[in-house]
C-alpha cells in the first residue's frame, strides 16, 4: 500500500483498527455492553403511544382550538384593527417556527427531550389559560363594541400585556414541543431490531393523522362554541384539553425511553468546519477512511459512520499532524486543532440534508396557496348545500383537505406499505426521498388542477348569470364550491406523503444527537415557505397590476387571474421537482458506505 501525504499516514495504523471496529459495531455485533454501568435500555414501543399520541392529540386540540379563531377574537373582543390582529398573528406564527431551533438547541444541549416536552406542555397549558381569562375576566378585555358602532375603544396597555404574556408562554411551548415530540415518539422504539424500524415508521403516520383529526374538531365543533356560544367557554375547552395533555404525559414518565443531552451538538460542527479551514493547505490523504484521524468516544449515542466521498474539503479536520497530540484515552489533545472522521462524517449528514431542505420550501408554497387563496374562491362560489339555503363557511372548505390526509394516512401505513414492502423488500415500502418526491409531484398536480378549476369558475362568473356579491370582493359565481374539493384532496394526499417524508427523513439522516434540530428543520422550512409565498404575492401583484390582463391577484377574482398565478407556481414546481430529482440522485443516506449495508446501497441511491 503507498503511503500518503507524511502529516496524514501518522494516523494511518490507528485508523484501519478503528475502522474495523467501527465496521464490527455498525454490522451489529455489539452484543456486548460497553459499559457494565450501563442499564440496559427497555424500550416499549407502541406500548407508551397510548401516553405519547394522546397527549399529541390533546396538545394540538387546545392549541389548534385557540389559534384556529384567534383572528376573529382579537378583533371582536379586543377591538383591534384587521391589520393590528393579523400583524400580531404572522409574528406569533412566525416566531413560534423558528423559535423551535432554540428549543432543539436547549433541548439536544441541556435537558434532553423529556423534560423539554415537560416544560414545554406545561408553558402551553399557562399561554392558554391565559388567553382564557382574557375572554372570562371583563377587567382583562375592553368593553364590549356593537355592531353598529363606529368608533371601539381598545385593549388597555395593561390588558394587551396580559394577552401577550399568554402568546409568550405558547410560543415558548411551541419551541419545545414541536422539534422534541416526533423524536421523542421515535426513541421508544428500538432501532435495531425490525420490529422497532417498522414501528418508528408507522408512528409518524399516525403522528399526522392526529395532528389532521385535531385540527379538524377544532376547525368545526370548538370553533363552532366559541363564535355561536362563548368565548369564554369556547377558549375554555382548549385549556383544559392542554391540562389533560400534561396530565396524559406525566401518566407515562416511569415507562418512557429518556435520551439523555450529551452537550451541544453545534460545537462539534463548528471545530469540524473552523479545524478544516486551519488546514485547508494541507494535501489530501490517500485512503481516507484508513489514514484519517477517528476516535469515538465510549459513552457517544451516535451510531458510527465509516466514510464518505463527499464535501471531501471536509477531511481535512481529521488529518493528523506532528504538532497534533493525542490524549491517552485516544481523544485529540486540542479538539479545536484535530477533529475525528466520526465527527466529520456528522457534518457531512447536516450538508447533505440543506439541499433536500431547500427543495421542500418552494414544495410547501403550493401547499399554502390551498390555506389561502382557496377560502377567496369559496367566497366568490356558491357553498349552498344543493336547493338548501345552508351555506359551508368558506374557510370550512380546509377541512375537506385535512380529511383527504386522515382518510388517507392509514390506507397507506396499513395497505399500501405492505403492498409496496413485497414489491421492493424495504421497511417502508418505497424510500424516503421517493416519498418526498412524490409528495413534490403531487402538488404540481395540485395547482394544475387549482387552475383548471379557477378558470372555469371565472368563465361561469363573466358569462353567467350571479348569485350577488360578496363584501368587498365581487360577483358570486354559480359554480359551486364542491369542485374546489380535488384540488384541496390532492394537497391533502401530497402532504401526506412530502410532509411525513420530511420530518422522517430529518429524524433518521440527522446524528442521533440532532434529531431536535432536525424536527425544528421542518418547521423552519414551513416559515420559509410562508414568508416566500408572502414575498411571491407582493412581486406577482406589482408586476402585474400595470399589465394588459389586469392584477393577478385582484381583490375581485373575477377582474384578477388567479389561474396565471396558481399555473406560475407549478412551473415552480416543475423547475423544483428536476432540483430534487439531481439532489436525490446525489444523496447518499446515512450509514449507506457502511458494508453491513453494500448490499442495499445501489436501491437506496435511486429515487
Amino acid at each position: 500500500m503507498e503511503k500518503g501525504d507524511e502529516r496524514g499516514s501518522i494516523g494511518e495504523e490507528n485508523g484501519k483498527e478503528s475502522v474495523q471496529n467501527d465496521l464490527k459495531e455498525t454490522m451489529g455485533n455489539s452484543g456486548e455492553d460497553e459499559t457494565n454501568s450501563e442499564p440496559k435500555v427497555i424500550y416499549r414501543g407502541w406500548k407508551v403511544m397510548p401516553f405519547i399520541i394522546g397527549n399529541e392529540t390533546f396538545e394540538k386540540l387546545g392549541t389548534i382550538g385557540t389559534l384556529s379563531n384567534l383572528l376573529i377574537y382579537l378583533t371582536t373582543v379586543f377591538n383591534m384593527k384587521s391589520i393590528t390582529a393579523a400583524t400580531i398573528i404572522t409574528v406569533f406564527n412566525g416566531t413560534a417556527n423558528l423559535g423551535t431551533l432554540i428549543g432543539a438547541f436547549l433541548c439536544d444541549t441541556y435537558f434532553g427531550r423529556y423534560k423539554t416536552l415537560g416544560f414545554a406542555t406545561v408553558a402551553s397549558f399557562l399561554g392558554l389559560l391565559a388567553i382564557q381569562l382574557t375572554a372570562a375576566i371583563s377587567k382583562l378585555h375592553p368593553p364590549h363594541c356593537a355592531k353598529e358602532s363606529s368608533t371601539c375603544i381598545g385593549p388597555t396597555a395593561g390588558q394587551t400585556a396580559f394577552l401577550l404574556a399568554g402568546f409568550i408562554l405558547m410560543i415558548i411551548g411551541a419551541g419545545g414541543i414541536r422539534p422534541c415530540n416526533l423524536a421523542f415518539g421515535a426513541d421508544q422504539f428500538n432501532p435495531e431490531t425490525e420490529s422497532g424500524k417498522r414501528g418508528v415508521n408507522s408512528f409518524f403516520n399516525w403522528y399526522f393523522f392526529t395532528f389532521t383529526f385535531a385540527q379538524m374538531i377544532s376547525l368545526t365543533l370548538i370553533v363552532y362554541v366559541q363564535s355561536n356560544v362563548s368565548w369564554p367557554i369556547g377558549l375554555g375547552i382548549p385549556a383544559i384539553l392542554m391540562l389533560i395533555s400534561c396530565l396524559v404525559y406525566y401518566m407515562g414518565t416511569k415507562l418512557y425511553v429518556k435520551v439523555k443531552a450529551t452537550g451541544s451538538p453545534m460545537t462539534s460542527v463548528a471545530r469540524v468546519i473552523v479545524v478544516a479551514v486551519k488546514k485547508s493547505k494541507l494535501k489530501p490523504v490517500d485512503q481516507p477512511w484508513l489514514s484519517l484521524f477517528n476516535h469515538i468516544p465510549p459513552k457517544s449515542i451516535n451510531s458510527k459512520l465509516s466514510y464518505t466521498d463527499q464535501f471531501r474539503f471536509l477531511d481535512k479536520a481529521a488529518i493528523m499532524t506532528h504538532q497534533d497530540q493525542v490524549n491517552p484515552d485516544g481523544s485529540p489533545a486540542n479538539p479545536w486543532k484535530l477533529c475525528s472522521l466520526q465527527q466529520v462524517e456528522e457534518v457531512k449528514c447536516l450538508f447533505r440534508v440543506i439541499p433536500v431542505w431547500t427543495a421542500a420550501i418552494i414544495y410547501y408554497v403550493a401547499v399554502v396557496q390551498q390555506h389561502t387563496y382557496v377560502v377567496f374562491q369559496a367566497v366568490q362560489s356558491n357553498r349552498r348545500l344543493g336547493n338548501s339555503n345552508f351555506a359551508i363557511p368558506a374557510a370550512s372548505y380546509i377541512v375537506f383537505l385535512m380529511l383527504s390526509m386522515s382518510i388517507f394516512i392509514p390506507i397507506y401505513d396499513r395497505i399500501l406499505v405492505p403492498f409496496l414492502r413485497r414489491i421492493t423488500g424495504k421497511e417502508s415500502g418505497i424510500t424516503i426521498l421517493q416519498r418526498i418526491g412524490i409528495g413534490i409531484f403531487l402538488t404540481i398536480v395540485t395547482m394544475l388542477v387549482s387552475g383548471l378549476v379557477e378558470g372555469k369558475r371565472r368563465n361561469i362568473a363573466l358569462t353567467k348569470p350571479t348569485l350577488g356579491n360578496a363584501p368587498r370582493k365581487g360577483a358570486i359565481s354559480s359554480m359551486s364550491a364542491l369542485w374546489l374539493i380535488p384540488q384541496l384532496s390532492l394537497s391533502g394526499i401530497a402532504e401526506a406523503f412530502g410532509s411525513i417524508g420530511q420530518v422522517e427523513f430529518y429524524y433518521k439522516q440527522f446524528p442521533e444527537n440532532m434529531r431536535s434540530i432536525g424536527g425544528s428543520l421542518f418547521y423552519c422550512g414551513i416559515a420559509a415557505s410562508s414568508y416566500f409565498s408572502s414575498l411571491l404575492i407582493t412581486v406577482v401583484h406589482q408586476t402585474t397590476k400595470g399589465a394588459a390582463t389586469g392584477n393577478w391577484l385582484s381583490e375581485d377574482l373575477n377582474k384578477g387571474r388567479l389561474d396565471y398565478y396558481y399555473y406560475m407556481i407549478a412551473a415552480l414546481g416543475v423547475l423544483n421537482m428536476g432540483y430534487f430529482l439531481l439532489c436525490a440522485r446525489w444523496y447518499k443516506y446515512k450509514g449507506s458506505n457502511d458494508d453491513a449495508l453494500l448490499e442495499l446501497y445501489g436501491v437506496e441511491k435511486t429515487i
